[in-house]
């Protein structure tokens, strides 16, 4: 027997740029529709408007009243909730963690609350990998035993981008909750399925602005800097990485997300000047990745719209997730949904 036909109504909180939506949509076709968007930084949801014609509206702060009585009633939720609070990166503060009067750990509470609502059949999470070991693990236990209190069978696993047709080196912590009359139990997160891509896969196919390339004087600072750092035995600082052997390492939303994936780039003749930069454009033909390069190592497709500064499209695609993981995770998720759907545990 075919499973039924069904469609399945999702909500994307902390949608960002739409990353994994994008990834739901690549596994399940006509088969999902988005029902209801939430993200608050307004620039993200101008890309997001550009790239996605439904729904109409997006919401901002999740945690508004008015915000949570628009969700309509939904099947699966996505929700790449702020990674910030548990970062490595950062302060670790997790469930204490307070930005601009938004606990951003707690965050993750707006979506059990949600959720403990509509009674969704899979509820998805992504973050970073810093999650699983804040505080000990307990801030990941919280976060998994609440999902189990709510009613939900949970799954969880680290996965790596590079792993999955990027050449991107990019843990990030996934977690799948399914409903517990929902028979899940043959859940898998995806094997790896293609770790042969390098940089030249994601190069621009021709020559890139004089822009992006570094001036003689700022990359002498990142010379000496470097320097300074390995003098005291540590490994930060600057890297220029090989198009044909190097993956990048994982791209970030601050400044080292660019410097620590620099490439060597001599198609560009013209090193004139086009911005107000200290010094001249360095002779060693060094710059930093294009949005439209960070945008393919996070697997969005060409056809996607990057009608922002390049600023922001730095900070949004460091945000974003890999789509590909997505999606490969997406297709194993719905899986185990026609086969309920097949077996009439879901109506």
């Amino acid at each position: 027997m075919k499973p039924r036909n069904k469609t399945w109504k999702s909500i994307d909180l902390f949608a960002g740029i739409g990353g994994i939506r994008m990834g739901f949509e690549r596994a399940f076709g006509k088969a999902i529709t988005t029902e209801f968007v939430s993200e608050w930084d307004t620039p993200a949801q101008k890309t997001y408007r550009a790239n996605f014609e439904t729904p109409a509206e997006i919401y901002g702060d999740i945690t508004a009243e008015e915000t949570q009585d628009a969700i309509p009633s939904f099947d699966i939720c996505l929700a790449g909730f702020p990674c910030q609070a548990f970062s490595l990166a950062g302060a670790r503060k997790g469930f204490n963690d307070d930005y601009k009067g938004m606990s951003r750990g707690t965050l993750f509470f707006e979506v059990a609350n949600i959720c403990e609502k509509h009674k969704p059949a899979v509820i998805f999470c992504e973050n970073v990998k810093g999650l699983t070991i804040h505080d000990k693990g307990r801030t990941f236990g919280v976060i998994t035993g609440t999902l189990k209190q709510l009613g939900y069978q949970v799954f969880a696993k680290v996965l790596n981008s590079k792993d999955f047709g990027v050449p991107q080196n990019r843990e990030r912590i996934y977690i799948v909750a399914f409903r517990n009359d929902i028979e899940a139990t043959g859940f898998e997160f995806p094997q790896p399925k293609d770790s042969s891509k390098r940089l030249i896969d994601i190069r621009e196919e021709k020559a890139v602005p004089a822009k992006y390339y570094l001036s003689n004087r700022y990359l002498d600072t990142l010379k000496a800097h470097r320097a300074h750092h390995e003098a005291l035995g540590h490994g930060f600082g600057y890297e220029v990485r090989d198009w044909a052997s190097d993956i990048s390492a994982a791209v970030v939303c601050g400044g080292m997300g660019r410097e620590r994936n620099l490439v060597v780039d001599h198609r560009q003749t013209d090193l004139t000047p086009t911005t107000h930069i200290k010094g001249e454009i360095n002779q060693e033909g060094i710059r930093k990745m294009t949005p439209r390069e960070w945008a393919r190592l996070q697997g969005f497709p060409d056809s996607y719209k990057l009608t922002l500064a390049d600023t922001h499209l730095y900070k949004q695609f460091g945000n974003s997730v890999t789509v590909n993981v997505i999606e490969a995770i997406a297709e194993n998720i719905k899986q185990i949904l026609d086969e309920n759907l097949k077996k009439g545990f879901i109506q």
